[in-house]
């Protein structure tokens, strides 16, 4: 069993910042039950676009509005506490918070916590051990 708080793990290397978002990293790979759990808080403001090319993700907003658009098809979906999104098509989208958005997010295959955003949004498949 594993128990563990967002406030313990603040500021270490499961805590990913950047000046868009930040992502606690509650669950990741290295503990084999083939999924990552987050809690990534956007920004208000900020622009995001993703591409999870190698992940399919969900997101389940707790706080906070914005906006989700769907930049294969153009359709845009506001966002509030209680709405989720499942990118199971690998969508390319942006996520524009007009506040500040706090969520949870479920990543399959598991991040391993080293990946970094690339030009197109992606993260790259890491498999756990891989240096």
């Amino acid at each position: 069993m594993i128990v563990r708080t967002t406030h313990e793990i603040t500021d270490t290397d499961r805590d990913v910042q950047t000046p868009n978002w930040r992502s606690k990293r509650l669950v990741l790979a290295g503990e084999q039950v083939g999924f990552s759990v987050h809690e990534t808080t956007l920004y208000a403001g900020t622009v995001n676009d993703f591409w999870y090319a190698n992940h399919v993700e969900a997101v389940f907003v707790v706080e906070g509005e914005g906006e989700l658009e769907d930049k294969e098809t153009g359709l845009v979906y506001q966002l509030g506490p209680g709405s989720m999104y499942l990118l199971d098509g690998h969508e390319h989208h942006q996520l524009r918070p007009r506040t500040l958005m706090r969520t949870v997010c479920v990543f399959n295959p598991p991040v391993t916590g080293r990946e970094v955003h690339d030009e197109h949004g992606v993260y790259p498949l890491i498999a756990e051990g891989a240096t």
